[in-house]
């Protein structure tokens, strides 16, 4: 009688199983809007960009890079400095920020392009030196200026997709075990050299990385609505189980899905088929000049995505 009362019983569970992991594998919609700023020196600041109370909102000052802050920089391997616009987007401003919006969080991305007109390179001595230094320099960084995250932009490489992996992977591993930030993301976009690093990172260390902000804007200009939703669909299995993050950018280069070409109605659509992990713009400095027109679009159409 026991036996049977037992296989009766996972006979039950194991039907219940199924049901609850496709529950939990569906894909779901979002209302995370990203904004890069800082970058350009342009005086923008926190309190120029509309936030929208119903998305939920994050800022990331763009750069802290790993050289030293001289008129010819050279690399630090691993000792961060702050090279964003910290006169205008100082610790105070953050705090204020903060307090004057519940729904907004501030970040830091590493790298970006280039640094005094030149290629900023991800360019380790050595992995265990570089993560040590690394951990170091932005621990003090983030505590300095109260932030919550951090998002990876290296897109220039003196190094093996190999070491990328494991210095970033390690760094990430070490500051949220730390309690130091709460979320990370990475910013690839689809060059071969860009594409290698970052896929390693990815199947090493994804399961720590919370966003993928996929620099969609970095296509050629006249991406069409269908080629773009191709691309997501390209990228959403190369960062499989990711939060691919759709974007545009606002600096007049035109570059992918423009918002007179479609982007917009790629965004619905995605929405509609539940795959519109959050929109992010780049960037603040740039949009300052046309009234954060695109900001305000995308975060109305995410406020919608719970309405």
């Amino acid at each position: 009688m026991e036996f049977s009362t037992l296989f009766i019983a996972l006979l039950i569970l194991q039907a219940l199983l199924p049901f609850h992991s496709s529950t939990d594998a569906a894909p779901t919609s979002s209302n995370l809007f990203r904004e890069y700023i800082g970058a350009e020196f342009n005086n923008v600041k926190f309190t120029d960009v509309p936030i929208n109370p119903n998305v939920e909102f994050h800022f990331i000052l763009s750069f802290a890079i790993d050289y030293d802050t001289s008129s010819s920089p050279s690399p630090t391997n691993g000792k961060f400095n702050v090279f964003w616009d910290s006169d205008n987007l100082s610790p105070s401003q953050v705090s204020c920020i903060k307090s004057r919006h519940s729904n907004v969080k501030v970040a830091l991305s590493l790298g970006g392009d280039s640094v005094a007109g030149g290629f900023a390179y991800f360019k380790p001595s050595s992995t265990d030196s570089w993560v040590s230094n690394a951990v170091s320099s932005l621990t003090h960084i983030i505590k300095q200026f109260k932030l919550d995250g951090i998002d990876i932009d290296y897109e220039h490489f003196n190094s093996t997709p190999g070491v990328f992996s494991e210095c970033i992977g390690r760094l990430i591993t070490t500051l949220k075990k730390n309690k130091v930030i709460k979320f990370a993301s990475i910013a690839p976009f689809d060059d071969d050299e860009v594409q290698s690093h970052y896929q390693a990172l990815w199947k090493s260390y994804g399961h720590l990385i919370d966003y993928v902000n996929f620099q969609f804007y970095a296509y050629d200009e006249g991406t069409t609505v269908s080629q773009f939703m191709s691309y997501f669909k390209t990228q959403t299995c190369n960062y499989e189980g990711s939060k691919v993050l759709v974007s545009i950018s606002s600096d007049g280069n035109g570059g992918g899905l423009s918002p007179s070409n479609g982007f917009f109605t790629a965004c619905r659509r995605l929405k509609s088929q539940n795959q519109l992990h959050g929109i992010f713009v780049w960037s603040a400095d740039d949009s300052k000049d046309n009234g954060f027109q695109y900001e305000k679009q995308s975060q109305a159409l995410l406020a919608a995505v719970r309405g």
